[in-house]
């Protein structure tokens, strides 16, 4: 089901990524909200009302706006031809690409939700982040699995994503190469625990610690 947006938000939406870029040298503040809006050609005492006026907000749209542009960057038909790992590391990719204009910014963003009063919204924006991807790769699960798999997704994106900021190498080579180990690693979890009884759950919180942790 598609949303119907009112305008406000529409503009809001419009300017989230130019928010993030902008906050990169501006920080999570009003001033990146007006140069976003300049750049975008929208009249900044609009686009003050039409957006957050706090940080934590402006991560939050910023969010939102990653998860239309990476709709928009791979829509159903392109995933549909796909495997399902391919889907995901695709989703997961490309989800980090559109963030490379704003990577200073989401450093900073990191460091705000680290604080000990933003710790809920950080899982809050974490499980978004990767229900969007399952549901983008076609997933419908209702179970026990929908669970699950939003909650290994959370862990391998939240992992790449440390990987990603701290990479330097030519194309993020390496990053791409952490993140093929990690999806390695959970196409492995998923053959073993479709082997296995009910009775005989493996232990997701053991499994999301050596996500979190990994050897590089």
């Amino acid at each position: 089901m598609t949303t119907t947006l009112s305008p406000v938000q529409q503009t809001a939406l419009d300017l989230a990524l130019a928010i993030g870029e902008n906050a990169a040298f501006d920080g999570w503040t009003a001033a990146a909200v007006e140069a976003a809006a300049l750049g975008e050609g929208v009249d900044p005492a609009v686009a003050a009302l039409a957006v957050p006026g706090d940080p934590v907000g402006l991560i939050d749209l910023y969010g939102q706006g990653v998860d239309k542009a990476l709709a928009e960057a791979l829509p159903p038909e392109t995933l549909a031809a796909m495997k399902i790992r391919e889907r995901i590391r695709a989703l997961v990719w490309t989800r980090l690409q559109i963030q490379e204009p704003a990577k200073e910014a989401i450093r900073r963003a990191l460091s705000i939700l680290a604080m000990p009063q933003n710790s809920a919204t950080a899982a809050r924006f974490s499980w978004r982040s990767a229900d969007v991807m399952w549901r983008m790769a076609g997933d419908t699960a209702t179970d026990y699995n929908h669970y699950t798999k939003r909650a290994i997704l959370s862990a391998v994106y939240g992992s790449t994503l440390l990987a990603w900021l701290g990479d330097d190498s030519e194309g993020a080579a390496d990053t791409a190469a952490f993140l093929d180990r990690r999806i390695d690693n959970v196409m492995q979890f998923e053959k073993w625990k479709a082997g296995i009884g009910k009775s005989e759950r493996p232990s997701l919180t053991r499994f999301l610690g050596r996500l979190r942790y990994p050897p590089r």
